[in-house]
């Protein structure tokens, strides 16, 4: 049986694992979980996945549960989170915290040698390098469970590594594939966290729409599987039933398929190596009844070649991105950044940080970097409000 510590157990993916380990009581259990504020969710899922450990956000909602749930161990903050990933009964960890939060317990995870089934991107992104050394030293197994490099990790299970040609990651588009680049500039928050085809957290659906999230991917997609930027590519794909392709070198595409419902790929990552049998209805190619395919537009979403940028320049320029990005797209979400000035604030920060970025020797180099890139993206925000207020 596989023992489940889960990052992030309130959140889309969290709740979503939860409910697949549900499904397979003899198969999976649940030993701890680390949360964030939504302490209402949480109660739920101690009483019916009765774990021994929980982490939440506040020291107060910590006591609060402490004092609900007798006996329970409630920890908070960091440490907490922490503890989770390192919980002693645990097999498997599962890394689903949003952004660059979880990457201190998942590098905990990964140094302790545990299964990781990693949904966070920013993990791989910010200190990619460090973290697949440390998984060969630890013996630490790597599972993706977000739809594009989970498809990916089932379709190079067909030939050899020295065989493939290319990967291929697909893209939805966002709620903005058709919209004409002069109207980006007038699009709402609302608008941007109305996906087509998923159902995300506000962060990941905002980075979907900028298409800075196929961005991420194309940098976690080097470190999972070892190819160079320049063999990854993104074609838009705005069903999101093909969940991304390999390009072997005879000029076979294999392609990984399934109803865009996250279970799916969280299945498999549980199950891994073996297969379960889906309790989820599965794709029905004759309803669905059409695939197409289009180039991804650099020009209309330019967090696409930030992305590439950022991981041909290495070192901590691709730490600084993705914490760049991250307080742009909570300056959209609150209302005091347009939509094109996300592109526009982290370019500016990576472009800073370009002309002294060093190689990341240890976890603190990428923390270090991921403080200055919230640091400068947080004044280049105030500067475009400042703008923007002077100019009304």
């Amino acid at each position: 049986m596989k023992r489940l510590a889960v990052l992030g157990s309130t959140g889309s993916i969290g709740t979503a694992t939860l409910d697949v380990a549900s499904r397979f009581p003899e198969r999976f259990s649940v030993v701890a979980l680390a949360a964030g504020r939504n302490v209402d969710l949480l109660r739920g899922q101690i009483v019916s996945c009765r774990p021994s450990l929980v982490a939440v956000a506040d020291e107060a909602d910590a006591r609060s549960l402490a004092a609900e749930f007798p006996g329970l161990d409630v920890r908070h903050g960091e440490a907490g989170r922490i503890a989770v990933a390192l919980h002693p009964e645990a097999t498997t960890v599962v890394g689903a915290l949003v952004g660059a939060l979880g990457l201190v317990p998942t590098w905990h995870a990964v140094r302790q040698g545990r299964e990781l089934l990693l949904a966070n991107k920013e993990t791989l992104v910010v200190a990619g390098e460090l973290v697949m050394a440390e998984a060969t030293r630890s013996g630490a197994v790597i599972l993706p469970v977000d739809s594009e490099h989970n498809a990916l990790h089932q379709a190079l299970r067909v030939g050899p590594p020295d065989a493939v040609s290319r990967l291929i990651l697909t893209a939805s588009g966002g709620p903005f594939r058709t919209t004409a680049a002069a109207d980006l500039a007038r699009v709402t928050a609302a608008e941007a966290l109305a996906h087509p085809t998923w159902r995300m957290g506000a962060k990941i659906t905002v980075d979907s729409a900028t298409m800075m999230n196929k961005g991420l991917e194309i940098i976690e997609a080097h470190w999972l599987f070892g190819l160079p930027e320049d063999r990854i590519a993104v074609v838009v794909h705005p069903e999101s039933r093909v969940h991304s392709l390999v390009e072997y070198v005879d000029g076979t595409l294999i392609a990984q398929l399934s109803v865009n419902d996250m279970r799916f790929p969280i299945l498999y990552a549980l199950a891994y190596p073996e297969r379960l049998a889906s309790p989820f209805p599965s794709l029905d190619l004759v309803a669905l009844g059409s695939l197409h395919f289009e180039a991804a537009d650099e020009v209309r979403f330019p967090c696409l070649r930030l992305a590439r940028e950022a991981l041909r320049g290495g070192g901590t320029v691709p730490a600084v991105m993705n914490a760049a990005n991250e307080v742009a797209v909570e300056a959209f979400l609150g209302g005091g950044l347009g939509f094109l000035a996300i592109p526009e604030v982290v370019e500016r920060a990576m472009a800073r940080e370009s002309g002294a970025s060093g190689p990341l020797a240890s976890l603190e180099d990428a923390l270090d970097a991921d403080a200055r890139g919230r640091a400068w993206a947080r004044e280049l925000v105030e500067k475009y409000r400042s703008a923007e207020g002077s100019s009304r």
